[in-house]
């Protein structure tokens, strides 16, 4: 079974889609670790109530974002993990991090990339006034939010959506393709070309 770490920073509810999804079986994958930069992490309650092993690595115990990522490395490796996943994991990523896992790191983020990458992607939807959102799953490289695309997922914009409406409508589609994309993964179907990923399609074991 293919063992994975998630990173978290807040809450957690991208985290607990992916709990639920090995709970009942859509999965088949091993959560070995979930690793925090933040000590009151809702993120780290929710792995503990389900016998997962947790991890916090302050960032501002370190004098650099190397020294930060050089410890987080050594705790992820600690654990033998196949795939690093990044839910809601609020610190930008060095090269040093990101090579060390190449094309081992996925993301999720509330836009339709490549449109209103970083931070607040709901807000800057709106204020773009744009009549479709969404999220997007990706692999993560050095850029911001740049990596190879693996699923969208599209919400219509409404008249009247706030930030936070709008928030909650594609965090409900964040919770069915990240788990999805999980399973792509852990089956060996997600085939990187270049900057392109490739669905594979899955092999049938029935006679």
């Amino acid at each position: 079974m293919k063992k994975i770490a998630v990173l978290v920073s807040g809450g957690g509810s991208n985290l607990q889609s992916i709990i639920d999804s090995v709970e009942s079986g859509y999965l088949n994958i091993q959560i070995a670790v979930v690793l925090s930069n933040k000590e009151d992490s809702y993120g780290l309650t929710r792995a503990k109530n389900h016998g997962i092993p947790t991890q916090v690595v302050s960032h501002g115990d370190f004098n650099s974002r190397e020294e930060f990522e050089n410890r987080l490395i050594q705790v992820l490796d600690g654990y033998d993990v196949e795939l690093v996943v990044l839910a809601g994991f609020m610190r930008v990523l060095t090269p040093l991090f990101v090579n060390h896992y190449h094309h081992r790191i996925i993301n999720i983020h509330p836009a339709i990339l490549p449109a209103f990458p970083g931070t607040h992607g709901q807000k800057q939807a709106l204020d773009y006034g744009v009549r479709f959102s969404g999220c997007t799953t990706h692999f993560v490289d050095e850029g911001t939010d740049t990596g190879p695309i693996i699923i969208q997922a599209i919400v219509p914009v409404l008249s009247d959506d706030t930030e936070e409406s709008l928030g909650l409508r594609i965090l409900r589609e964040e919770h069915r393709i990240f788990p999805e994309s999980l399973k792509l993964w852990s089956e060996g179907r997600i085939l990187i070309e270049g900057r392109k990923v490739k669905i594979l399609q899955k092999i049938s074991t029935e006679a």
